[in-house]
Formats: C-alpha cells, structure tokens, sequence
C-alpha cells in the first residue's frame, strides 16, 4: 500500500472509530423526550421497541463484539460464534429493563472497545479470524461491521420516532396500546 492510501486508511479507521464512538450519544438524542410507554412502543411484534434496542446493543457490545476483540488479538484464526439478537433478546425481557441503565451500559462497554481499537497498530487490525455466517474477517473489518449494524438500529429508531411523533401530532395516540 502507497503511503498516500495508507494514510487514508488510517483516516477512514479513525473516522469509523468516532463514529462508533458517538453511537449511545446518537441513540440518546434520538429517544430524548419520550415517555416509558414510547420506550417500550414497537412498530411490530417482529420490530425491536427503543428500549430493546439499547439492550440488545449494550448485550451485543459484551457478549459479541468485546469477545470477538480480544480473541482476534489473543489467539491465531479464532472461530467467532454468531450471536443470536432474537433469543437474548426473548431471554433478556428487554422492555422490562431500565433505559437509562441498559443506555449507560452499553455506552460504557462501547467507549471500551473503541479505546482498545484505536490504540492498534495496522498489523494487529488485520488479524483474522472466522466468524460463524459470515467466514473469515479482519479486526478492521468487525469494526466495520459494527459501524454498518449501529446504523441499521439508529435508521430503526428514526423510523420509530417518526412513527411516535406522528401518533402524538395526529391523534394524540397512546403508544402503550397500539402496535
């Protein structure tokens, strides 16, 4: 690699990093103001609500990614299992779970993981390992990962704040009983 694409690489990773950074802050600002009920609003029974979406973020953070970290840097070609969002969630009982705590959490155990990737060096980002559904990936690239599944959940909740907000300029609607 030139110095030149090298030295954009660099820029991209650093870039992806404040963005993964910022990540709990944009999902704080994105729930800002709503109520317990709007918390706990879903769109679909197949839909994650606000709150369940902070927890399986702050359970994927712990359970999948802090893991898959430290074994791509710690052992050679790891095999990473899949973690299954759907179940922890059912098992979890997310919208029975305090926002702010599963927010903070999250947020905590994200500042972590990104703190330990941007002190890499480009060797140790191009570690590999397999990750179970996907196959062989790269450190920088579950860093990407992360990056591309933070944004399917913050477009989720966009979609989700709409919704509610259109139920309370409508209609005045009660989020607690629709769905």
């Amino acid at each position: 690699m030139t110095d030149e694409k090298e030295h954009d690489h660099e820029v991209d990773f650093k870039a992806l990093l404040d963005s993964l950074s910022e990540t709990p802050n944009r999902l704080a600002r994105l729930t800002d103001g709503l109520i317990t009920a709007e918390l706990c609003f879903k769109n679909s029974e197949d839909e994650f609500s606000a709150l369940e979406n902070f927890c399986h973020l702050r359970d994927l953070e712990l359970e999948g990614y802090t893991p898959r970290i430290s074994r791509l840097l710690d052992e050679d070609d790891p095999l990473l299992p899949d973690f299954d969002g759907a179940s922890v969630a059912v098992e979890g009982n997310y919208n029975s779970q305090l926002p702010d705590i599963a927010l903070r959490v999250f947020h905590r155990a994200r500042s972590e993981n990104v703190k330990r990737l941007r002190s890499l060096n480009a060797n140790q980002l191009e570690r590999t390992g397999t990750l179970e559904g996907v196959g062989k990936i790269t450190l920088r690239r579950l860093a990407e990962m992360m990056g591309e599944h933070d944004e399917g959940h913050l477009e989720n909740l966009r979609v989700l704040r709409q919704r509610l907000e259109r139920y309370r300029s409508e209609s005045h609607h009660n989020p607690e009983v629709s769905g």
